[in-house]
């Protein structure tokens, strides 16, 4: 997707990764100890299928072990190959770094298109691919934990996870092996909306922020912004989501493969969505003006800028016409390092992948530790926290009771106050907490340092700055 004269994803990785290091002052060898990736482990394997034997190629890259167990996605697609696998390795190490979630780096990757295959003969090639990595240890609850990504979901991590307890009988922590799984089979309430969220609440925590709100030349609430959105997959239809129906922002263009719909009053999200599952296009919807030449949009003028499916969209052939004071990046690498020069130079504000999209790993970090505890969160002190709210709420009625006082209670306040935090509350509370903790962390690198002009170089100061702490404790 990239044009010919600029560096592809993983040279754009180490390159934002050079301009951070350049700021730093680490000790001698551990910068190059930080950036290389540790191990990549390449898998050929044969499945029977439709009468023949195919050949599947696959990959898991382990970028950094500073913690373990390491962490990462495993994703389906034909663009699968080493040099990007790695990359998003690299990414997950300074992501996990950034939001605090205790692990190192992984990704993995096969190289097919998963639309070429039914149910059933998915999955024989996703549990020979897990036979692959479980019998060399990279796929294990202690050390290496993949999850959902492009072209995966939680039916995948299902049959992984079945897969590891096959071969694994005796294993007690089995199931947190892999996360991103159903609820039946040990996922956690709000997982498959964890990106999308986490991409809100970032959008929350910048609107926080009146200083970068200044820098983008931003005022106000996210009420009313006008919204661009490219890819309407998970994570892009759960961001448009939750913006437009919680936050009152207006999805004025979705920008998909095959088009794009635009409306400047604002799309219907939930609609377009539904469109999409049920004709596989977005072309033939009626509420809205479709456009063949969906790139165009990238290009529109927007309050919000949100690319959320592929990699290196915006690059040295659009960004001089970019004109979005604010993008946010829902996808891993949507902006090429020559991009974000130019970008940067235009006074656009980028909030980084690397901490734009980290909502799923933070979730999965739930996921895991609700697997090694055996328990669903809330479920000892949910009552007991609705019994000290009941005190309260007796209390109130009994002096709303005396008429000399003259008040009453607000209506729905006795409902709201008395419901104990549940399972997908705590998620999404300690998922906010964890986005608002990080970009208040990004923020004053940003603010406080005059070398440092945008959010993505901060990111990685502080995100290389906690890598380079636990070699340190580690005595490297």
């Amino acid at each position: 997707m990239n044009p010919a004269n600029e560096p592809s994803f993983r040279d754009s990785v180490d390159l934002m990764f050079n301009r951070a290091v350049a700021l730093m002052d680490l000790p001698p060898g551990l910068e190059e100890k930080i950036r290389v990736c540790n191990a990549t482990y390449t898998v050929r394997f044969g499945v029977r299928l439709r009468g023949r034997i195919h050949t599947f190629t696959g990959y898991r890259s382990v970028h950094s072990e500073h913690m373990e167990p390491v962490k990462g996605g495993i994703r389906y697609s034909m663009a699968v190959n080493q040099n990007e696998v790695e990359a998003l390795a690299a990414l997950m190490t300074y992501k996990c770094a950034l939001v605090e979630a205790p692990f190192g780096g992984s990704k993995g990757g096969l190289c097919i298109d998963p639309r070429d295959y039914d149910e059933h003969e998915l999955e024989l090639i996703t549990r020979r691919f897990a036979y692959e990595l479980i019998k060399r240890d990279m796929i294990n609850p202690a050390q290496n934990v993949p999850a959902p990504d492009m072209g995966t979901g939680e039916r995948e991590m299902a049959w992984i996870a079945d897969q590891y307890k096959r071969m694994n009988t005796t294993d007690i922590n089995g199931v947190a092996c892999v996360t991103g799984k159903p609820i039946n089979a040990g996922g956690i309430q709000g997982r498959t909306e964890a990106t999308g969220r986490g991409v809100q609440y970032a959008l929350h925590a910048f609107f926080r922020d009146p200083e970068g709100m200044k820098k983008a030349g931003l005022t106000g609430k996210l009420e009313g912004k006008r919204v661009i959105i490219q890819g309407l997959g998970n994570v892009g239809y759960h961001a448009a989501k939750f913006l437009s129906e919680e936050d009152g922002a207006k999805i004025t263009a979705i920008i998909e493969r095959d088009g794009a719909l635009h409306d400047q009053d604002g799309l219907n999200v939930e609609a377009v969505h539904k469109w999409i599952e049920k004709h596989g296009t977005i072309k033939g919807y009626a509420d809205a003006k479709f456009e063949e030449d969906g790139a165009k949009f990238l290009e529109a003028e927007c309050d919000i800028l949100i690319p959320a499916a592929l990699e290196g969209v915006i690059n040295l052939s659009n960004a001089e016409r970019i004109q979005a004071p604010l993008i946010i990046e829902a996808a891993n690498g949507p902006v090429t390092a020559g991009a974000d020069e130019v970008l940067r130079k235009k006074g656009i504000v980028i909030v980084p992948d690397m901490y734009a999209n980290a909502g799923g790993v933070t979730v999965s970090y739930f996921e895991w530790v609700k697997n090694l505890s055996h328990i669903r969160f809330g479920r000892m002190q949910r009552r007991a926290e609705e019994s000290r709210h009941q005190l309260v709420v007796d209390e109130l009625e009994r002096l709303s009771a005396d008429k000399e006082l003259g008040w009453t209670l607000s209506p729905n306040f006795k409902e709201k106050y008395l419901r104990g935090a549940g399972e997908l509350e705590l998620v999404r509370s300690g998922l906010d907490d964890t986005m608002r903790t990080a970009y208040e962390a990004m923020a004053h690198v940003w603010h406080s340092r005059d070398d440092v002009d945008d959010l993505r170089t901060a990111a990685y100061l502080v995100s290389i700055a906690k890598v380079a702490a636990s070699y340190h404790a580690k005595g490297l």
